[in-house]
């Protein structure tokens, strides 16, 4: 396969995984469809495509995902039930998600890594460029990550990561990008990808985030590659490759995301991230601050007393990021 810089059109989405932290809400329910506010997580991944111009999804899932493809499809009869209701507004947005976008799936089988299912996507993707979104991540729309990334790749061919500065204590939670500057301010080339490295060996605190725009010639790469950290094949382990061999599908490029980014795959992020999203909502932001400034008020004249007077209050550090968060509603 050779590079190409052909407008992307498809997107992949890795939907295998068991959803282990969330037990037990995930024995039944897949870890994608867990509501934030009131979507499920993976349609917000779904609209953040679609706003890119990716028309085309393809949904690599695995054994319990049916309800995926439930929340994607029609559901004629509560269609009806909500018309013959006169409840146009509910109607709408429950014929939302089933109009959104070209929505395939295929099964991963085996569970060998992020490399393995999105090799799963190569007979439905050919030899096209294609988008890989992880669905952990969801990244606000008003900063169109996406869309940056597809601009960078239409002018320098290859394939496209997403990184983020974290704190170095904190890198060894993520792949890492040892780089060097590309000419402009939130672009930078990169040299090698380490999955998960030791905060010692980092070559930076660059994580990379779950946004790829990959070119073909990935799929034959990750063909090749042997199991890595944790008995899988590492998408990391396939980029470094195109990385230190540009002739192989052309350079590898990553946009430094200095945007808002939701992290759902931890449950202190993920109800976090319901809370700043609710916050902002028109329908429901307006009360629910005004709860949660009296929320925080009450918890921080608790802590207080429990500090002062020995109580069982005591201090409860876990509060301090929600103080912050409510201190500019």
């Amino acid at each position: 396969m050779t590079s190409t810089r052909t407008r992307i059109s498809k997107a992949v989405i890795p939907a295998a995984g068991l959803g282990t932290r969330f037990l037990p809400a995930t024995k039944a329910t897949p870890k994608e469809m867990l509501p934030v506010v009131d979507k499920p997580a993976i349609q917000y991944v779904v609209e953040e495509a679609v706003a890119a111009g990716l028309s085309d999804v393809l949904m690599v899932t695995g054994r319990n995902k049916r309800p995926l493809e439930d929340h994607f499809d029609r559901n004629h009869e509560l269609e009806q039930a909500l018309r013959r209701k006169g409840d146009d507004d509910r109607l709408e947005r429950v014929q939302e998600s089933s109009a959104l976008a070209n929505i395939h799936y295929v099964r991963q089988g085996d569970p060998k890594g992020l490399g393995h299912a999105v090799l799963c996507a190569a007979p439905h993707v050919g030899d096209q460029p294609f988008a890989v979104l992880l669905g952990d991540d969801l990244i606000d729309p008003r900063d169109p990550l996406l869309t940056r990334m597809t601009q960078i790749r239409e002018e320098r061919g290859g394939s496209v990561v997403a990184l983020m500065e974290v704190e170095p204590a904190s890198i060894h939670l993520y792949g890492c990008a040892a780089v060097a500057p590309a000419g402009d301010e939130d672009v930078v080339k990169v040299l090698d990808l380490v999955e998960k490295p030791d905060t010692a060996d980092a070559p930076s605190n660059l994580a990379i985030i779950g946004r790829y725009l990959l070119d073909p010639a990935v799929f034959d790469v990750l063909a090749r590659t042997e199991p890595g950290r944790g008995g899988e094949i590492q998408l990391t382990d396939a980029l470094q490759t195109l990385a230190a061999d540009r002739s192989l599908g052309g350079p590898v490029h990553g946009v430094v995301f200095r945007g808002r980014r939701y992290d759902t795959g931890d449950r202190g992020d993920y109800l976090r991230a319901i809370v700043r999203l609710a916050c902002e909502r028109e329908d429901l932001g307006p009360e629910f601050r005004a709860w949660l400034r009296e929320f925080v008020r009450e918890e921080m004249r608790a802590d207080t007393a429990g500090t002062d007077g020995g109580g069982p209050g005591g201090s409860r550090p876990g509060l301090e990021p929600v103080m912050q968060g409510a201190a500019g509603l």
